[in-house]
């Protein structure tokens, strides 16, 4: 350490220019002791992450989240994320399998659950609460605390949940139903990055597991902006949750990237209570591309076989009429459902084949001729 002469202490700059050479010898020091305790040493003993929850069926056992880290739920607006993150919570707060496929994993001193919603009014977030309460068949519970952030502004959400995570204890599970909601853009690097960085801080630092949701885009499957592919590139798993194609009122939740063993793909749906639950048997169509079911890969005389037996129905159709005859048409003839945009397109296929007929626009459809 630098000893400055006493004559030298009675000039300012010489004052200055010591304290600022004691703070740099400081903030090495600092550095240097950072520096060793995150040093990963070969011989230490570490044990495995402890797990929040998991996958359980007859084939194989999936971790679907560790302690000390976190998890992104990605999914297009109305797909269901959020009775998803229902089935998740419930899991978590069981004392027993859920749904017959999942299991909390957290010890007693890691049972408090938070759940923050930044999108919706109380009124649902309440809703979503009392769900939950009724899957694990509870009145009030005493491990979960849920949270209405949507009248805050981004830095406000951000630091009342930085806030409730250093200050509630023994807690194991956290829920941010909305992360873009933390910040202004989720196209600015610098936002994303933080998020991420702070996501990473709180797991590791108080060794519980986050589950954050996202938006997909519209025109893709990606997560949206900046912040989606820092998420995921951070995450211990991504799971995106689908409505299905040829039954919208079926959810499908598939594994986009894991680090450990990979989730089977399940569904979901809707109960008569409002209650996600499993739908048995149900197979996620695995075929690529290029052999999903395609509507121009009828044939002609199949497709106006179609309307041969819709038009037995009757002589005139409109639209919305036609398009529900054809699913049933289709789901008689071929024995499987035809969602409404297959029926659509073939809607514009017989059009644009003069196979349907109309006096004028938006008048009924009658059916034409089958020119080969």
């Amino acid at each position: 350490m630098i000893q400055p002469q006493f004559n030298d202490l009675k000039k300012p700059a010489t004052i200055i220019n010591h304290i600022e050479q004691l703070i740099d010898e400081v903030k090495i020091n600092d550095l240097g002791t950072v520096l060793q305790s995150l040093e990963v040493d070969p011989t230490e003993e570490l044990k495995l992450p402890k797990t929040a929850w998991e996958q359980q069926n007859e084939n194989n056992t999936a971790i679907l989240g560790t302690l000390g880290n976190f998890s992104l739920i990605i999914g297009k607006a109305k797909s269901r994320k959020s009775f998803f993150i229902n089935i998740a919570v419930s899991a978590v707060l069981s004392k027993d399998s859920l749904l017959n496929q999942f299991r909390g994993c957290l010890e007693h001193n890691k049972r408090t659950v938070l759940y923050f919603d930044t999108e919706q009014g109380k009124y649902h977030v309440q809703l979503a609460l009392k769900r939950i309460c009724k899957q694990i068949n509870v009145s009030i519970p005493t491990d979960l605390k849920v949270y209405h952030l949507r009248s805050k502004t981004p830095a406000e959400r951000l630091e009342i949940i930085e806030y409730a995570i250093n200050n509630t204890e023994n807690l194991g599970f956290v829920v941010i139903d909305g992360i873009k909601d933390l910040i202004t853009s989720i196209n600015d690097e610098a936002e994303a990055t933080m998020i991420a960085s702070k996501l990473l801080k709180w797991t590791e630092e108080k060794e519980i597991h986050i589950v954050t949701v996202l938006h997909q885009n519209k025109s893709d499957n990606n997560a949206r902006g900046h912040i989606g592919t820092e998420l995921i590139n951070k995450a211990e798993t991504v799971l995106s949750v689908t409505k299905n194609e040829q039954d919208k009122d079926i959810s499908v939740v598939e594994a986009q990237m894991c680090r450990n063993i990979e989730p089977e793909p399940f569904a979901f749906e809707i109960n008569e209570e409002g209650l996600p639950i499993i739908v048995e048997d149900f197979h996620v169509r695995t075929e690529t591309n290029k052999n999903k079911f395609d509507v121009s890969d009828l044939e002609d005389f199949k497709i106006f076989g179609l309307l041969t037996e819709v038009f037995s129905q009757g002589e005139k159709f409109t639209y919305s009429d036609l398009k529900i005859q054809i699913q049933l048409a289709y789901k008689n003839q071929f024995k499987k459902k035809l969602g409404d945009n297959r029926a659509k397109e073939i809607i514009t296929i017989c059009k644009n084949n003069d196979w349907l007929e109309q006096e004028k626009e938006k008048a009924p459809y009658t059916l034409g001729q089958f020119n080969e």
